[in-house]
This record gives C-alpha cells, structure tokens and sequence, in this order.
C-alpha cells in the first residue's frame, strides 16, 4: 500500500474515532433537564423504590442530580416490608400503577403529569 493510501485511510480513521467521541460525550441522552420544581413535582406523584447497593438504582437517582431529596424513596433493604409486589430496582409507583427499571426524566415528566 502506497503512502497515500495509508495516509488517507488514517485522516479518515481519524475523524470517525472524533465523530464518535463528539456523538458519546457532548450530546446529551434523553431529556436530562432537571430542575427543582420538576424533581418535587414527580417527588409529590410518585414513589421509587430502590436498593442499597444497587447499581441502576443509583443511576436512576444520579438523573435527578442535588434533587433527590424530593423524591419519595423506599429502600427495600431496610423497608422490605414496604416492598411487597416489587420484583426488582429501581421500581417507579405512579398512580397504584408499577414501572419497573430506569426511567427517562421526560417519562417520569409524563407519567407523573409534570
């Protein structure tokens, strides 16, 4: 393979790694947009119940950055007597009605009808 070639294959190389690095990092994944009346709103309209030690518990809550603090949390670890029909965490109650996993902010938005 000649210089040029090698050298056109790493320029474009290049910039696909970059296009890639650009799309994971700089554009935000769903609707992020947190704020305080929007944490108290879904706060006040639901329940999440969740698990000490629990990984996508955490990455749910990591979604509502300094306004966990709203949210009604019931830890199955310490309450699990408060846990009874929750199969796994984190599990959302919205409404009597139970939606289980990670949830988008804009889904809780929906539900919750903030």
């Amino acid at each position: 393979m000649n210089k040029k070639k090698k050298d056109l294959i790493f320029n474009i190389s290049a910039i696909v790694i970059f296009l890639i690095l650009v799309y994971f990092l700089l554009i935000p994944k769903g609707d992020s947009n947190i704020n305080e009346e929007v944490a108290r709103c879904i706060g006040e309209n639901s329940f999440i119940y969740v698990q000490t030690g629990c990984s996508h518990c955490e990455d749910q809550l990591a979604m509502f950055q300094n306004y966990t603090k709203y949210l009604h949390q019931i830890d199955c670890v310490y309450e699990p007597e408060k846990c009874g029909g929750i199969t796994g965490t984190p599990t959302w109650k919205i409404e009597n009605k139970l939606y289980p996993g990670v949830q988008e902010i804009k889904t809780l938005k929906g539900l919750t009808g903030c």
